[in-house]
């Protein structure tokens, strides 16, 4: 599956990220050729949960959206602080009017979910964000891993490496 050229921006919260699913959907999503980009709050090194590191190339407030073919929201307990960020809402608002991949996982689909991205859509989170997804309209499935057309959810870290893999799918299409 050829993606070479697709560029991928990767939103992972000021601390506090889930370290699987960042590394491991990077990580299949690099394999499958695209280019990867990560933005928090702010540029510098942010810690996972686990203990992971990442390195923030970018503060949310100078994400030029139209630079990346996919837009994805990693969760971690930390992804909360972007429910209701208008900043992050807008990335993901100005990613479905461009008719770019967007990808939630674990709690960050509430982001899209509180976007208004998900109303009539299929999408799963984790369990504790199903109650909101519902409420703004998504339908939602309980899946580990669910696409609706350009929308890729996932409901936690076990879910990481097939939500990077479909990721790639969509945008091999």
């Amino acid at each position: 599956m050829g993606i070479s050229g697709k560029r991928v921006l990767l939103i992972i919260a000021p601390s506090n990220f889930r370290d699987e699913e960042l590394f491991h959907t990077k990580a299949e999503l690099e394999k499958a050729g695209a280019a990867t980009a990560i933005a928090s709050r702010q540029a510098g090194t942010i810690n996972g949960m686990l203990g992971g590191k990442a390195e923030a190339e970018l503060a949310l407030d100078s994400v030029n959206g139209e630079e990346y073919d996919a837009v994805i929201f990693i969760g971690g307990s930390g992804a909360s602080t972007y429910f209701n960020d208008s900043a992050a809402q807008q990335i993901a608002k100005d990613a479905a009017a461009q008719g770019k991949v967007q990808a939630a996982i674990c709690i960050a689909p509430s982001i899209l979910a509180n976007a208004g991205i998900l109303k009539g859509k299929k999408a799963t989170a984790f369990s504790s964000e199903a109650e909101n997804l519902r409420d703004k309209g998504a339908i939602y499935t309980g899946e580990a891993v669910t696409v609706d057309g350009k929308i890729i959810t996932a409901n936690g870290p076990q879910a990481a490496k097939q939500f990077g893999q479909k990721i790639a799918e969509a945008l091999s299409k």
